[in-house]
């Protein structure tokens, strides 16, 4: 520890000077360093897909991979139609719904469209089975047939809030799609495809409201969120850091080179992630804001330090190399720490934050680098003066408060400790839930027709279960069929369910309709050579597109049952699922015995997961921080200190957000872990400067509080300024997981500084007692000396 002291120390007495002297070597080399880095843009590309926020591990993602590649992929594009007199069963609307299903396999990699204009109604006719369109030509339809035709399609279990509302005011033609494996341009494609008919539609239909929903057009909306996140917030982020460090420093060129230094280490941070195959998602696309945010800090500091030394009549190079002096040590922790915070998203069973984590990681050592070398660099070559010395307000009112807490450190100490651990209570309401159509706003196009579809319709959330019979063919045994008839029926009985699909309904049907559609043979077959009779005179008389792949694997041992549920919170999905499983154990064989699978129960899911892995992730990250703490302060007492004002303002904030909101999401579970670098910036700054008080200057801790405030309050309460400010615009974002990741960041940001000037100087007040008796002995030895004279 001593030999990395001394180094350090070196370091900082050779390293101003150093870049004074050789600024247009390192602005001639460190220009081209950074363009050849930025270079690595070029080979960023947004990847839109929804399920990139599961990692390859999650077993839950395993099991859906899984049953898609025993049976079909999930993806699809849903058009709603809901014709506005309430009716679907009219001329038109049919027609329309007809159209719409023809134009459906027009769709790009479209493998299957299904609506009630395709619908495959089934009737016998002595041996035979009739399998046909239940209304052929809607064209030629009297108001008679289309009655019939309702009647009879409100009565086919099957379709019920899938391909029709059980009041028919709303219809949906469902295509399916069989989209290649590396579908990121395959998206855009089929969203564009799938719009274009939508609009023909509405133009040529203007008395029917039409929707588009889907998969595919999650995963658009993910890549919509991307590209408006990146065009938006970065220069929005850009425009805000611009004015508070011109409000900060008040210096024309000081700002010109603040603002190059954080946009070449944005670019830095961008082009190293295109290096390395970092793509932009919904969660990483914040990335290039928060290294703007970031690098702020150690310029203020920087710059700030040097325009005090020349408003004082220091030279300006010599200023420049005297400021890098003061502040190396600090911003080189801040940056240390703050790299090892969002590192540590690299726990996150989520692979989108563990890009942003990696991406902003880079940014800020580069904007480290960029602030020692190439920042002082500028600021020697170029023209910059000062200005007046005009009262500095921040620095005024920093002063008073620590007066304010000197005096008033018994009461303030137990006050602020208890009004942190008060605050923290509120994180007993949290609730774990998620959900990831709320992640947009009504403003996407997506989500308002999900809403319809969710009020009118049928439901979003789905659970599903690969169903083994245990042998080859066994699909057709009429003990699997009579297992699955009752797990059907007893969900159907749960709360929230509104659909079941399940094989052993279409089994039911062929039975009563091979037997003159007598509803007493509607039930399972008899014996199995009987369902499997049925099954094969079934599969050959449907049309092409209507196999039962779907529905049976090829083996013909496993089925796919499907549950359909009323928007569910991601609590009552665990516990449905339980009692399913439960059910499962109890009443059907060995190889029945099996968990559901689907979207909405793995991100119902993934945020526990997150959690428990981000809890790692960030006692690694507290951990490794307070070794460095420890020994750049070179004391073990200070580095214990240094932990409580940065662990209570997470707490805080999430007690705070347990009380206004109380849902945490996949969003917030790493809100520790990103702010953890961040909040111990301000706490490196105080204590340094205390430090340096107490160890060269012989200060007592007051004197040294004082002397903390006066060097570094402002520079501090400019850079919470500009981080809360920054991670605010966040909540600008019409995504929610941007939006609510922003808000949590800066308040925990914001009560960061409220413990810093408050908190941690008490604690210092009451703890740290330091030399006293050698400050005291020199102080005697003094008096004694002076009573001599």
């Amino acid at each position: 520890m001593a030999r990395a002291t001394w180094i350090m120390t070196r370091i900082e007495d050779f390293l101003g000077d150093w870049v004074v002297r050789h600024r247009w070597w390192i602005i001639l080399l460190t220009v081209p360093a950074i363009g050849l880095a930025a270079w690595g843009i070029r080979h960023l590309h947004i990847n839109n897909d929804t399920r990139v926020f599961f990692g390859e591990q999650n077993p839950q993602y395993q099991a859906l991979k899984a049953l898609e590649h025993t049976f079909s992929n999930e993806q699809n594009v849903l058009f709603i139609v809901a014709p506005k007199d309430g009716n679907v069963f009219t001329r038109q609307t049919w027609t329309a719904i007809a159209e719409l299903t023809d134009a459906g396999w027009q769709v790009p990699y479209s493998s299957r469209v299904n609506s009630v204009a395709n619908y495959q109604y089934t009737r016998g006719e002595g041996d035979d089975l009739i399998v046909e369109a239940l209304v052929s030509d809607p064209e030629t339809m009297s108001d008679d047939q289309f009655e019939t035709a309702r009647k009879v399609t409100l009565a086919q279990q099957t379709i019920l809030n899938r391909l029709i509302s059980p009041s028919g005011h709303v219809a949906g033609v469902f295509v399916s799609l069989a989209m290649p494996p590396e579908h990121r341009r395959a998206t855009p494609e089929v969203a564009k495809a799938a719009t274009e008919i939508l609009e023909d539609v509405r133009r040529r239909y203007p008395q029917i409201d039409f929707y588009l929903t889907g998969s595919v057009m999650v995963d658009q909306a993910f890549g919509e969120a991307s590209k408006r996140d990146f065009a938006t917030l970065a220069p929005a982020m850009f425009f805000t850091m611009a004015i508070i460090i011109g409000l900060a420093l008040r210096s024309f060129f000081g700002v010109l080179a603040a603002l190059t230094v954080i946009a070449l280490s944005m670019l830095t941070g961008l082009g190293l992630a295109g290096w390395m195959g970092i793509p932009l998602t919904a969660a990483s696309a914040s990335g290039p804001g928060l290294i703007l945010t970031l690098a702020v800090a150690d310029c203020v500091h920087i710059l700030s330090t040097m325009l005090h030394l020349m408003r004082e009549g220091v030279p300006r190079r010599k200023a420049i190399a005297r400021a890098v002096q003061i502040n190396l040590k600090a911003v080189f922790l801040t940056s240390i720490t703050t790299v090892i915070g969002f590192l540590s998203l690299n726990f996150s069973e989520s692979p989108p934050f563990r890009d942003l984590g990696n991406m902003v990681g880079l940014g800020v050592m580069a904007a480290f680098f960029c602030s020692v070398l190439l920042l002082p660099a500028l600021m020697a070559v170029l023209p910059c003066s000062a200005g007046p010395d005009q009262k500095n307000h921040i620095r005024i009112h920093c002063d008073k408060l620590a007066s304010v807490v000197i005096r008033r450190v018994n009461a303030l100490f137990p006050l602020t400790l208890v009004l942190g651990l008060v605050a923290s209570l509120g994180m007993v309401r949290i609730e774990l839930n998620d959900n990831f159509l709320t992640y947009f706003d009504e403003t996407f196009a997506f989500r308002r027709a999900t809403d319809f579809l969710i009020e009118n319709l049928g439901g979003w959330d789905i659970i599903e279960y690969p169903l083994s019979s245990g042998e080859s063919g066994g699909v057709a045994d009429p003990n699997y069929l009579t297992t699955l008839d009752e797990f059907a029926q007893w969900y159907r009985r749960q709360p929230k369910v509104i659909h079941v699909g399940t094989f052993s309904d279409t089994m039911k049907r062929l039975n009563r309709d091979m037997h003159g559609g007598d509803e007493a043979y509607h039930g399972i077959p008899d014996s199995r050579e009987l369902a499997a009779q049925y099954l094969l005179l079934y599969e050959l008389s449907l049309p092409f597109g209507h196999d039962l792949n779907n529905q049976i694997d090829v083996d013909r041992d496993t089925s796919r049952f499907t549950v359909m549920f009323e928007s569910m919170s991601a609590q009552e999905l665990h516990e449905i699922d339980d009692k399913a499983s439960e059910w499962l154990r109890a009443n059907a064989p060995p190889h029945m015995h099996i968990s559901g699978t689907g979207l909405s129960l793995i991100w119902a899911d993934i945020t526990h997961r997150n959690i428990r892995s981000m809890l790692k992730g960030s006692f690694g990250a507290l951990f490794l921080i307070s070794i460095i703490m420890t020994a750049a302060l070179r004391s073990f007492r200070l580095g214990l200190i240094s932990l409580v004002p940065n662990l209570l303002p997470p707490a805080m904030a999430f007690g705070v957000w347990g009380l206004i909101n109380g849902q945490v999401g996949l969003a917030l579970s790493v809100v520790v872990a990103m702010t953890i670098g961040i909040v111990v910036d301000d706490t490196v700054h105080f204590l340094s400067k205390y430090d340096r008080a107490r160890r060269e200057h012989e200060m007592t801790p007051a004197q040294a509080v004082r002397y903390a405030f006066q060097t570094v309050g402002t520079a501090m309460w400019v850079t919470t300024v500009a981080l809360v400010a920054g991670f605010s615009l966040l909540t600008l974002s019409r995504y929610r997981m941007s939006s609510e990741m922003g808000l949590m960041c800066a308040i925990v940001i914001a009560l960061a500084l409220l413990m810093d000037f408050l908190l941690l100087p008490s604690l210092l007040l009451k703890i740290d007692r330091r030399g006293d008796k050698l400050a005291a002995a020199k102080k005697s030895q003094q008096d004694r000396q002076d009573g001599c004279l």
